[in-house]
């Protein structure tokens, strides 16, 4: 493996076009599971210029309405901060095309008689946790988030109203000997007021990714690029269409890890493509943890209808301190891997969806009601348990 090296992740903001569309369908999902934990729901949004079309299937409560549902849009818009002429929480038409559950799907999952809760459909899902930041999380990503954050959070305070909900930013890492060691270079795009030109744009964004990256490892300033275009006030979906699950690599490893190709955003916890993509994150973050491997992917294939994964894969990358193939059996051991046993002992029926859309899935620190639960590193002290009994 090269030790020397350039590695770039991006990250998008709330107010993002794909990344609206991601909070509308994460709010549908809460908002089920609010009503019945049992809830099964897909639900994709298209957003564009004042228009939010939702489509997909649910089996939930029938007091969940298409008016109601038009109600969680318009809520999820207004929170990211959308009340302009191109682009409205009020103002904007949504359109409701959600429909009952294929039955022939339902047959395939459901539990039933001795058949035990099946997989929502075939997939593979990654997980992935390295030692370059505190979150065991690949730095460029994570600091291409917390930019956009820092920013986000400016916003809403109400610290800096020239800002709009839209940006983009992307972070270019210099690795020597294996390890991040300083920014070769960082861009971000920020929708703004149209009386800020994009020097005014530049320095306000300048301290939050000072403040964000470590200490000296910003970039110099010829590699510092803010609005490169010049100009970035028409934005959010009145300039650009967006749909759900357009941004998976964001919402992962930043590339620095395989990725399965399933979105997250708008299922519920029934679907492997999210479960499991979320169990492979917890159990690769506590092999990390355990200090068995400095970076490990964890590989989980699951074939519809049926319970248990087909494949437990575990890549340490030559870091790890076990055999990989024990390593699998530990975590086969500790943990039950099918789409119930990952529902019940991470807790994700629950409506804790809509915070995950924006900023990451991953690398997040977990909440007092149950968020971010594949977060917690519990299960490390039982995985060493385990591979010492094997």
């Amino acid at each position: 493996m090269k030790s020397n090296f350039l590695f770039t992740s991006e990250s998008v903001s709330e107010g993002h076009p794909d990344k609206v569309c991601d909070r509308i369908s994460d709010a549908v999902v809460d908002t089920y599971l609010t009503g019945d934990a049992g809830s099964r729901v897909a639900v994709e949004t298209m957003c564009t210029t004042n228009r939010i079309v939702l489509a997909g299937e649910v089996r939930g409560p029938a007091s969940i309405t298409d008016e109601m549902l038009e109600d969680v849009a318009r809520g999820a818009v207004r929170d990211i901060g959308y009340e302009q002429d191109g682009f409205h929480w009020r103002e904007a038409t949504v359109d409701v095309h959600v429909h009952s559950q294929s039955t022939d799907i339902a047959q395939g999952v459901d539990a039933a008689g001795n058949k035990d809760e099946g997989a929502g459909d075939q997939g593979i899902m990654f997980g992935y946790a390295c030692r370059e930041t505190d979150v065991l999380m690949p730095a460029p990503i994570y600091y291409s988030h917390e930019i956009l954050h820092s920013l986000a959070e400016a916003r809403h305070s109400g610290a800096e109203p020239g800002l709009g909900p839209d940006s983009k930013s992307q972070v270019t890492l210099q690795y020597e000997n294996g390890a991040p060691v300083r920014a070769a270079s960082v861009v971000v795009s920020t929708q703004h007021a149209a009386d800020l030109d994009q020097a005014a744009v530049k320095e306000i964004v300048r301290p939050h990714v000072e403040n964000v990256l470590p200490s000296g490892w910003m970039c110099a300033e010829d590699e510092f690029y803010v609005n490169p275009t010049g100009r970035f006030v028409i934005g959010g979906p009145d300039g650009d269409a967006g749909l759900t699950g357009r941004k998976i690599i964001v919402d992962t490893y930043g590339g620095a890890a395989p990725h399965g190709g399933g979105a997250f955003s708008g299922k519920d916890p029934t679907k492997v493509d999210r479960s499991a993509a979320y169990a492979a994150r917890y159990v690769a973050k506590n092999v990390v943890a355990a200090g068995l491997a400095d970076k490990c992917t964890i590989q989980l294939a699951y074939a519809i209808g049926v319970s248990k994964p087909l494949s437990v894969y575990v890549d340490t990358a030559g870091t790890g301190a076990v055999d990989e193939d024990q390593l699998s059996e530990a975590i086969q051991a500790v943990m039950d891997l099918s789409p119930r046993g990952i529902r019940e002992h991470l807790e994700l029926s629950r409506p804790i969806y809509a915070r995950t859309a924006a900023y990451g899935h991953f690398g997040r620190h977990p909440d007092p009601d149950g968020g971010f639960s594949w977060e917690k590193t519990d299960i490390a002290d039982d995985l060493k348990t385990a591979l010492n009994g094997s």
